[in-house]
This record gives C-alpha cells, structure tokens and sequence, in this order.
C-alpha cells in the first residue's frame, strides 16, 4: 500500500496581486508591530541576528532582510522518512498527502458509546487508520486520560510508533522532551546517527494569535532545529476571536506569526525543514465555539495554501468537523474540506481521519468513513488523463456504432486505472440494499472497523525493543512527574 503521490493546486482562491498585498501588509506587521516572544534565549538570538528587540516586553520586529535570509535556506524540498521506504513522504510544494486525527479527549466506540480516551483506544485507533489505504501520516488521534498527563507526549510516541510504520507527527511539551523523543527515535533506528539522517517523526509547535510565540512552544521550536527535526510551524486562529473577523486580516496575522517562527528555526539552524501550517478555525458567531467545519474554514485554508507557496514553503492545511456524530453533517462537512483542501494544493491535510466534535472526540467508524471520503476526493483530483490510449479511438472506431465497450480488451484492461472502487458506499438499488441487511454507511464503517481490528495486529518493532520503548517513555515520564 505505498503512498501514491497526488498534484494538488487547481483551485486558486486568490490572484497575485492580492498575495502580494498580504505579504506587504505582513512585513509592516513584522517591521513596525513585532511580534511577542516569551522565550528569552529566542530574543538573544533575534537581536544577534540584527532584529529591533525590547527584552522588557519581549516584542521581536524582524526586518525584511533577515525573513529574506531565513526564506532562503529554508526547504522546499526534503522527506519525511516511514519506516518502510514505501511510506516515505516526498514533500514538495505540489503533491497532497494526509495526517490522521490528534488529541482527542473522548472517544465514540465501535458499540455506539461516547467515554475518554484510553492508552487501548489511542494503541488501537492506530492500528486502525494504519490499515487504511488514504492516511499517508500518522498522528496520535487520542491524549489518553487514563494516564498522567504530564510528560505523556513520551508515551504517546512509543505507543504510535509501536503501531504504524509511517512518519509521525509528534507534540512535544518541552526540549528535554524533545530529546527524549530523538533518543526513542535512535532505538527503534538503531543510532542517534541514522536518526538525525532519516527523521521518523517531525514535532509540531503551536503559535498564538494574537503574534505570541510561548515559552515553552519556543523551546520545542529551538530544540528540534538544532537536531534538525523537520517542524510544522502551526497557528490555529480564530477569525473573530483571536485574529480578524475579516479572511484577509486573519491571513496577515496568521502570516507574521508562523513567518516569524520560521525565521526562528533557520535562525538556530539554517536548512531546518519547516512547513507553513495552520489548524485555524472561524469563530462561530452563534455559539462562541471554534468551527472547522464551516465553508468559510475551508476557503481560510485554501487561501493559505498560495501564501505558503508564494514563500515556496510546503504547506498543512486542513482540520476538524463539528458534527458529533456520523451523520449527514459529518459527510458534507469532511468531503467539503478535503476537496477544497486537496484542489487547493495543501500538502498536508491535516486531521483528515476520525475526528469530530471540533477536535473533541475520535470516532472508529468515523475514521472508516473518512478513508472512504479521502479516496473518492482523490479521485476527483487526480483528473482525466489524456493519450492515445485513453483517447481511445481505435478502440471506438473497432466497436463503431450500436456496439458495446463491456467485454472490450480496452475496457478490462484500464477499468481498474481509471475508476475508483469505494468500500463501503452502497451503489444498490433498494431490493440488493435490503437483501443484505439494509445497513446505512455507519454499519457498513463499523463492521469494516471491527474486521480490521480482528486481523490487523502489525508487528513493526521486535517485542523486546517495544518492551524498550515502553520503559524509556514510562522512567522519563516519571521523571517528569517529580518535578511537578
């Protein structure tokens, strides 16, 4: 099942001129406002690097030159490694991949009910999505609340990478984290060496709007560019709330705070993969909630696709659906997000799989169903090819008029290249749906679930070096339980 790459980009929100108006306004945001940054060590390295530093207020106005500087030794072209050469990630500024659902807090079951997330749910819920055909990254879907939460980025780590040989999408809450996460890496690879040459995981770091960068968000930042752990540089913004109401305003903060941190990262360590990411959200005027899955979330999301593209920067788009269950709203909402998503050209599209509830709660049929979703927006990516051979017309110069293509060479021997086969989607008429059972997709998507539960028990890592990993994570989170 190896990652089949896929062009994105058709869909274009915004025409050129209005990109460069956005990067002049984020310029005067970052020359004349600054940014605030909570992390000392970061604004030794600002203001040694010729940027305007008040260390009493902890506000970094980057000049134009040195985000230049930075943009240059960025790349816009590196790998994320699996552990199986078929799971390596090709990224680039054309090509869609996806990442599975993350940190839920409750979990819907295969038996209809709504609990917190356990250690069992977050080992299972991974087995899961890693036999699905469409998850190209994985991430874990669940924070367990059966386990102490400090220090728990650790057993996360082990649990998913005991489960999945795809790349990991890590969090980590600290640098000694950090560290430790590189030195869970250096087991499973063998060395600290082969680590830091095919990273296996990349870490995430979560700015705040409005332009703050934490303490301890920086910290993870610094840590993992001096290891060169490749980095998403994340804003989740709430236009409306925490940025703008207006898409425009919240596009230029947005655009400062994650440019800042990427200059941050090629600061410390120039070449430092970094990809321009956002989880942003509107803010929905009714409610007070954050909602992914609102129209206007999607158009965010596509929009910022050409502005980390005009930086030549990958990108990670995408995020969660507010339906709380597997219903109508929870189809449209996803398959109206991942389309305009993928058309979009966002690299990453990110929490595509199982999440619900506005990041909430994980869902096992869910996750089926967005599989599902996923391949059949592929599909509509991928396009009409156009050769000789698919042209066809030998072919329906052969059949001629009044024929038939069923039994025709052509057609059994490209059937299988150009259509798409779903797995759980009924194409029945009522009398076949009602002969077997008259199961709506929830039903379909829950026996799927439990027969890949049944029979997919992967064993990527040895049972002694998983035994490893569990009592490096479970001493290094007593560690820091100790100290809090």
């Amino acid at each position: 099942m190896a990652i089949r790459k896929l062009e994105g980009g058709q869909y274009r929100v915004l025409g050129d001129d209005q990109i460069e108006d956005i990067h002049q306004a984020t310029l005067k945001i970052l020359e004349e406002i600054g940014i605030k940054i909570e992390h000392k060590p970061a604004l030794e390295v600002f203001s040694d690097s010729g940027c305007d530093v008040d260390f009493n207020k902890k506000i970094v106005k980057i000049p134009g030159y040195v985000l230049e500087k930075a943009l240059q030794t960025a790349p816009s072209m590196f790998t994320l490694y699996g552990r199986r050469a078929e799971f390596d990630v090709s990224v680039d500024t054309q090509n869609v991949y996806t990442i599975g659902g993350s940190s839920a807090l409750f979990v819907f079951d295969l038996d209809g009910n709504r609990h917190p997330a356990t250690l069992k749910d977050l080992i299972d819920l991974t087995r899961l999505q890693d036999a699905l055909e469409n998850l190209h990254v994985m991430h874990g879907i669940v924070n367990p609340q059966d386990i102490p939460q400090p220090g728990f980025c650790r057993r996360l780590f082990a649990a998913v990478m005991e489960n999945t040989s795809r790349n990991y999408y890590s969090q980590a809450e600290d640098a000694e984290d950090v560290r430790d996460q590189i030195e869970m890496a250096s087991l499973i690879l063998g060395s600290k060496e082969e680590a830091r040459r095919k990273p296996i995981f990349t870490e995430v770091v979560c700015m705040v709007s409005p332009l703050t960068h934490p303490d301890k968000m920086t910290e993870v930042l610094m840590e993992s560019a001096k290891y060169r752990v490749p980095l998403y540089i994340e804003v989740d913004a709430q236009p409306g709330g925490t940025t703008p109401v207006t898409l425009a305003g919240t596009l230029v903060e947005q655009n400062a705070n994650i440019l800042c941190g990427i200059t941050l990262a090629q600061l410390v360590n120039p070449g430092t993969p970094c990809i321009y990411s956002i989880a942003s959200g509107i803010m929905d005027m009714a409610t007070g909630n954050y909602s992914g899955g609102a129209p206007d979330t999607s158009l965010l999301h596509a929009a910022t696709a050409q502005i980390a593209h005009y930086y030549n920067l990958p990108f990670q788009g995408g995020t969660c659906i507010d339906a709380t269950i597997s219903d109508a709203q929870a189809g449209y909402e996803r398959a109206l997000q991942v389309l305009t998503c993928a058309l979009a050209g966002v690299n990453f599209v990110h929490l595509s799989i199982g999440l619900m509830e506005q990041m909430l709660l994980a869902s096992y049929e869910q996750c089926v169903i967005d599989d599902e979703i996923l391949g059949a927006a592929f599909r509509i990516v991928r396009g009409i090819e156009i050769n000789e051979n698919t042209l066809a017309l030998d072919v329906i110069k052969e059949v001629g008029p009044g024929g038939n293509y069923l039994t025709h060479e052509h057609t059994l021997k490209n059937f299988r290249k150009v259509r798409w086969f779903p797995a759980i989607t009924n194409r029945e008429k009522w009398a076949g749906w009602d002969s077997k059972g008259a199961k709506d997709m929830g039903q379909r998507a829950r026996k799927k679930a439990r027969q890949i539960l049944k029979e997919h028990h992967p064993r990527y890592l040895s049972l002694k070096l998983c035994q490893e990993l569990d009592k490096f994570a479970q001493q290094a989170q007593k560690i820091v339980l100790k100290k809090t």
